[in-house]
């Protein structure tokens, strides 16, 4: 019987291979990580810190420096970062050096609560705490509590999202009755929308209204402008 010898060669390549392949694949499990390097996304502004998430990771006892591979939960290290104020979202995954990436979309603010209580609204509709690191250009908001968050926030979501309003848009007033007036951004006229309701009709109005009294230069002859009668945009002058 004729012994191929080829075949023979090519087992033992195969097993060879396997072989390195496991040792490689263990000793990366057991090699301690190097660094944490943290990556925030979407927005420039941070309202949390490298430094601040390794406290906080530090807090929990979550140790992701100097352990292997092996022993780090991943999933924990998300979940403790998700909990933090100033996240919206964290993921996190290992690179074959030993670095560990955190990935962090920060919540984002679009109004300021100026009561009792300080805080954040943001674009979740979510109440966020004050930051220490920056402070947001957004509306300033009064006569609004933790209870009424969830009633001004279309509006504060109408205004975030339309360029114009949020140029303009300074600050909200919720009157009594739930019905709300809008500072205007460098005019004497406060803007009276009522109700949290019809607002792409009542801010087109508006935009109609503006950019006609700009054009006229009539703007600060008005103390109050209305836009809570259907399609009509009632004015009252000084």
């Amino acid at each position: 019987m004729k012994i191929n010898y080829n075949y023979i060669k090519a087992f033992l390549v195969l097993v060879l291979v396997i072989f390195l392949f496991g040792f490689a694949e263990k000793r990366n499990e057991i090699r301690p990580l190097a660094k944490v390097v943290v990556k925030f996304t979407e927005f420039e502004n941070l309202y949390l810190t490298e430094e601040a998430v390794n406290k906080l990771l530090i807090q929990n006892n979550v140790t992701v420096t100097g352990v292997g591979k092996e022993t780090l939960d991943l999933n924990r290290v998300e979940k403790v970062l998700n909990t933090h104020d100033m996240i919206e979202n964290a993921e996190v995954f290992l690179t074959l050096d030993g670095t560990l990436k955190t990935s962090i979309v920060q919540k984002r603010p679009i109004g300021r609560i100026l009561g009792k209580e300080i805080f954040y609204i943001d674009r979740l509709g979510e109440k966020m705490p004050m930051s220490t690191y920056y402070s947001a250009r957004v509306p300033v908001i009064t006569g609004v509590g933790e209870r009424e968050i969830k009633e001004v926030y279309p509006l504060l979501d109408h205004i975030s999202q339309d360029r114009f309003l949020q140029e303009h848009i300074t600050g909200i007033r919720r009157l009594n009755g739930g019905v709300y007036e809008l500072e205007v951004r460098k005019m004497d006229f406060s803007l009276f929308v009522g109700k949290v309701e019809n607002l792409d009709t009542k801010f087109n109005n508006f935009k109609a209204f503006y950019k006609k009294a700009f054009k006229d230069d009539i703007l600060n002859t008005y103390k109050m402008v209305d836009l809570q009668f259907g399609n009509q945009v009632v004015c009252t002058k000084k």
